[in-house]
């Protein structure tokens, strides 16, 4: 085992869960950062890009990506994470042309 595999690295049942994760592992590291740590602009930038991107999927793909943040947040022991991943459909603009939510 080399120093970046680990015994629980989880497994995933898609792509997309795969990808969503470590969007939201990203995301949720620039969130945490200091300004020391990071630079404010490039953070914001960073989150601007994101929600962007989002914002261009498709209502199915909204709703997918939604459902599966659902799907996170609920198996999230970490309060605080938890807490992100339940306010990340609002705060990066995934609700605003969602359907059937």
């Amino acid at each position: 085992m080399t120093c970046w595999e680990s015994a629980l690295i989880p497994v995933y049942s898609s792509l997309t869960h795969a990808l969503a994760d470590a969007l939201v592992d990203v995301l949720w590291f620039i969130e945490g950062c200091e300004d020391e740590q990071m630079d404010p602009d490039d953070a914001v930038k960073v989150l601007e890009g994101v929600a962007h991107l989002v914002s261009k999927l498709s209502s199915g793909q909204r709703n997918e990506f939604i459902d599966l943040l659902g799907t996170m947040a609920e198996a999230e022991s970490d309060p605080a994470r938890r807490e992100f991943l339940e306010g990340f459909p609002e705060g990066f603009g995934l609700l605003d042309d969602a359907v059937n939510l």
